[in-house]
């Protein structure tokens, strides 16, 4: 299953980012309120989906929604998006989200057991229930009546709902990115991706 996952994985981008001197005004619009790297740039993802404008300027409250103004504290998001990102195969999720996770407090000792799964030694009991929640939605797109109670432990309602619609979207995100063959800027740190998807 992986080495055809491998296989269909485009060795150069399918679809270049939007050159600038292509912008029109409404483009230039909506990628002035994009997420900005330190250095000024706008991350290839979003001058990629721009191509497709009106997509993009849904996608994008979304996307911050679930980013920026969810209700799961930070390092429970990117845990599951680390997770996420190393099922489905895609570097660029990972490395993106690399430096959200440690800015949110997963630590280096987490980040490097995420690719061994939920049975890994080290995990807390809850981080090990996220692991096994992201791969059951990765598998089998449910959460097992085990994995759910596990969480309702520690979560509410609205969380769990969260969570759920969180892997999906960054499943989404990744199916994008890895169709599309997305680049990851340079300099930018993917440590501890592994090729190939994890959760087959």
């Amino acid at each position: 299953m992986s080495q055809r996952h491998e296989a269909a994985r485009p060795t150069r981008p399918r679809l270049e980012p939007l050159p600038e001197e292509q912008w029109d005004p409404r483009t230039r619009e909506l990628l002035a309120a994009a997420p900005h790297d330190p250095e000024g740039g706008i991350p290839n993802i979003f001058t990629t989906l721009v191509r497709h404008p009106d997509l993009y300027e849904q996608f994008m409250p979304f996307g911050g929604q679930l980013l920026g103004a969810g209700r799961l504290p930070g390092d429970v998001r990117e845990l599951l998006i680390l997770r996420t990102a190393r099922n489905t195969g895609s570097r660029y999720e990972w490395g993106r989200h690399l430096p959200l996770a440690r800015a949110a407090g997963v630590t280096e000792a987490d980040i490097d057991r995420i690719g061994e799964g939920p049975e890994a030694p080290g995990w807390t009991d809850l981080r090990r229930h996220l692991i096994r929640a992201a791969d059951e939605l990765h598998r089998e797109a449910t959460l097992s009546d085990t994995t759910w109670e596990s969480l309702a432990e520690h979560f509410d309602e609205a969380e769990l709902i969260e969570i759920a619609m969180l892997v999906g979207q960054y499943h989404m995100v990744a199916f994008f990115l890895n169709a599309t063959g997305v680049e990851l800027e340079p300099g930018v740190d993917s440590t501890g991706f592994a090729e190939g998807r994890v959760g087959t």
